[in-house]
């Protein structure tokens, strides 16, 4: 029998599997691509494997994503940056294709690839790919050519970079909107690589047609352009090119052109800088937020906040303070659950007595939204809001109404006040806590959803570390300890998980005192859940009791709980007694 020549045995088997039915084999096989590439070496990997792919592009979208993936970290196997240029023919091949996450891929590739080429292999490899494919005839080759120009343009010749600068212009004007597209989605990158000379004369131009185009899907890409020029061109020229453009897409016929402005309009701002921000574009925003389409209102109402940093309070307050009055009643729920996101953080921008007298009337009103996620965003965001107020005027005006969400009836918004008690109760102090919150806590231990009844057990662990061991055993522990006795078995689980939890805290005196005895009488409940509960308890009270307890207490407690009829009783208590003979080990 012949011998296999190995070195021939992984291209062939890539031929084989390549060619296989099995769409998973072929996946396979092409993301081992760099370890047959190591096995056949530099030299058969640059005249065997790379001409086999380029050939290979006819196949499902998902090997083609693979290969294109592949090929973007290559150059070490075709022999290092002085043979990059080989890798090309594939991945220009895959720029054609019809699958867009493909195609972007690719490009994505080709760009690792060009960034590292000599500038001499990227005139004489990398522009004329570029060029191919801007001349294509299938608009999915013209659309890959767009992600490419501002790699080929670095390093070109004077007469190279006018060839691309025409080139790209044209593909701003192509028939086919995709192109188009393309075009205006670069065009900032594009504009980053060119001399400042030809922004104003060419780049500028391509823009202003890309602004008028009849499709809006080419007009809200424009939008991104804005910033993204804004940023490249001199102050003056920014304001007299840029912030027209702004305006005009502000009032834009499409929502989705004036839902771009509004989600892009920080980023604007910051391109035409806070004086025309003030003057020009803040009733272009305030439009926005009166937008008749609620995804625009939307998107304004979540950079509320954000837009008012650049104003000074005055402007706010009589500009738009009105408008989030209105949006904070708006009809469609998104819109307010936007607003109440960010809202919180316009209170240190207005300042106290502001915030006092705009503001809190519509924190009022959001907490008591018909939609849970207003009423959930407000809660999450207090913090911010008795910073600049204090206290004081929080516990009078937000906490009545922050007292009545603790029953609300989304188990969500329960819960995201059951996370901001202990915040509030080092803030009000216990007095205020005792007569107000402390009654509620021990409510959501017994509460229907298990995610608020363990909330509720960490909470009291938390209080315990807040106020201190006395405090807790005054308002705290007799109410976990009659738990126990509950004639639910899951609020006796929640009792122990409370034990648990707060034994640290309070202490091996206490959990010998109190705890202890407890646990152990719970060790012969009748639910297999509650003694199992009990011997996972034990294990963790070894580190907090004396030896001595250990021995005389709980090791009996989970001896007899290791002879349970349960089979999960019986693990539990095993292991826990395994834990005591492990510490006893480490103690001698």
């Amino acid at each position: 029998m012949a011998m296999v020549d190995e070195p021939l045995y992984p291209i062939a088997l890539l031929i084989d599997e390549l060619k296989n039915d099995d769409i998973q084999l072929r996946l396979n096989s092409i993301r081992r691509l760099s370890t047959i590439a190591r096995a056949l070496g530099e030299e058969r990997t640059r005249k065997e494997l790379i001409p086999f792919l380029s050939e290979n592009s006819d196949d499902d979208d998902e090997v083609l994503l693979a290969m294109a993936e592949e090929l973007g970290v290559f150059i070490p196997f075709v022999g290092g940056i002085e043979h990059a240029h080989v890798i090309l023919p594939p991945l220009e091949s895959l720029c054609t294709v019809e699958e867009t996450t493909v195609r972007e891929k690719a490009v994505d590739s080709l760009c690792k690839i060009g960034s590292q080429m000599k500038e001499s292999d990227l005139v004489d490899s990398f522009v004329p790919l570029v060029k191919r494919l801007a001349a294509g005839e299938w608009f999915a080759a013209r659309v890959s050519a767009c992600g490419l120009f501002h790699v080929a343009y670095q390093g070109c010749t004077d007469v190279l970079k006018t060839e691309l600068r025409s080139s790209y212009g044209q593909l701003c004007q192509d028939d086919m909107p995709m192109v188009r597209r393309a075009a205006a989605s670069n065009l900032g990158k594009f504009a980053t690589t060119l001399e400042s000379a030809f922004l104003n004369a060419e780049i500028m131009t391509m823009f202003d047609g890309l602004t008028k185009d009849d499709q809006d899907s080419v007009r809200l890409l424009a939008v991104e352009g804005c910033a993204a020029l804004g940023k490249l061109l001199e102050p003056q020229d920014c304001v007299a090119r840029i912030l027209p453009v702004i305006v005009n897409f502000s009032q834009d016929k499409s929502w989705r052109v004036r839902y771009m402005v509004a989600n892009q309009l920080y980023e604007l701002c910051e391109a035409v800088g806070p004086d025309c921000t003030r003057t020009d574009l803040v009733p272009a925003y305030v439009r926005l937020l009166r937008d008749n389409e609620a995804e625009v209102r939307i998107a304004a109402a979540g950079k509320v906040t954000k837009f008012c940093q650049l104003l000074n309070p005055e402007l706010s307050i009589q500009h738009i303070l009105p408008c989030v009055k209105e949006l904070s009643t708006d009809s469609s729920q998104h819109v307010r659950s936007a607003l109440a996101s960010v809202i919180m953080g316009m209170a240190p921008i207005l300042g106290k007595d502001s915030t006092i007298e705009h503001l809190l009337p519509i924190f009022l009103s959001l907490l008591k939204d018909e939609f849970p996620d207003v009423r959930l965003n407000i809660i999450s965001k207090l913090d911010q809001v008795n910073q600049v107020i204090g206290i004081d005027l929080l516990s009078q005006s937000l906490l009545p109404a922050i007292v009545e969400l603790a029953e609300d009836r989304h188990w969500r918004v329960r819960l995201a006040i059951i996370e901001y008690v202990p915040l509030l109760a080092s803030q009000l102090g216990i007095g205020f806590f005792d007569d107000k919150l402390g009654a509620l806590c021990m409510q959501w231990m017994q509460d229907k959803v298990y995610s608020i009844r363990e909330a509720a057990a960490n909470n009291l662990k938390r209080l315990a570390e807040e106020f201190g061991s006395e405090w807790a055993m005054q308002h705290i522990v007799p109410q976990v300890l009659d738990m126990v006795n509950n004639p639910h078995y899951l609020h006796r689980m929640m009792a122990l998980r409370a034990i648990s939890l707060m034994a640290p805290v309070m202490g091996s005196e206490i959990t010998c005192s109190k705890f202890l005895p407890v646990v152990v009488e719970a060790a012969k409940d009748r639910v297999p859940n509650i003694k199992f509960n009990v011997a996972k308890l034990l294990q963790s009270l070894i580190p907090i009791v004396d030896q001595s307890v250990v021995d005389k207490t709980i090791r009996q407690c989970l001896v007899d709980l290791s002879e349970d009829p349960d089979v999960d009783v019986r693990y539990f208590a095993n292991q826990a007694l395994r834990s005591i003979d492990a510490a006893a080990v480490a103690q001698s």
